[in-house]
């Protein structure tokens, strides 16, 4: 088998799922998306299914500040916080196999974007579900999230990234009918296609 080829066998796993051979020139695999589109279920969920890391960039940026997100946002600001956020972003992009899950902002800032398309090694994938949707999913959770107090402004912030999420993706995934599991299975199955 050549390292171009995108063969799924059947591991030992708990899913029903195959797992696909991951093409060898691939280190990454970075989750991008708003807000509530899944990013850390689907990444932990898709690194097990892999035997690869995951790394959520907001705890990775919390470990090396030593604060929460509201608290950066809070204490230093929007830009302030998205150039530590760049700096954290490289630092995660030096690991290989890792999948890795973006905060919702990250592309917004050029710097990251660069650092995402450049990067050799880096498959994006783009976790999509509709405003409605994700605002759902984030009020029935318990996390603290400054952006969705004002939900028209949070809808507007929704409308500036998701373009900047599409031109990223690699590959596109609707998550707003579908479970983690089966948010994975389909990624797992349509990924590596073309790879």
């Amino acid at each position: 088998m050549t390292s171009t080829e995108s063969t799924i066998h059947t591991e030992n796993k708990t899913s029903s799922a195959e797992s696909p051979v991951i093409p060898a020139h691939l280190k990454r695999l970075v989750l991008t998306g708003f807000m509530g589109a899944g990013k850390s279920t689907i990444g932990r969920l898709l690194a097990d299914r892999l035997n690869w890391n995951f790394l959520d960039l907001d705890a990775h940026l919390e470990a090396r500040t030593g604060a929460t997100i509201p608290q950066l946002f809070a204490e230093q600001g929007e830009a302030r916080f998205r150039r530590l956020e760049s700096t954290a972003l490289a630092s995660a992009l030096g690991l290989s196999n890792t999948v890795l899950a973006l905060g919702g902002g990250t592309p917004e800032d050029l710097t990251n974007r660069l650092l995402l398309e450049q990067t050799p090694g880096t498959f994006t994938i783009f976790l999509d579900a509709p405003f409605p949707t994700l605002f759902d999913r984030c009020m029935l959770q318990n996390i603290a999230r400054p952006v969705l107090e004002d939900p028209a402004a949070a809808q507007l912030r929704f409308e500036r990234r998701h373009p900047l999420y599409r031109r990223l993706a690699n590959l596109t995934v609707a998550t707003s009918n579908q479970t983690p599991g089966q948010t994975v299975d389909t990624l797992l199955t349509n990924a590596f296609r073309s790879q």
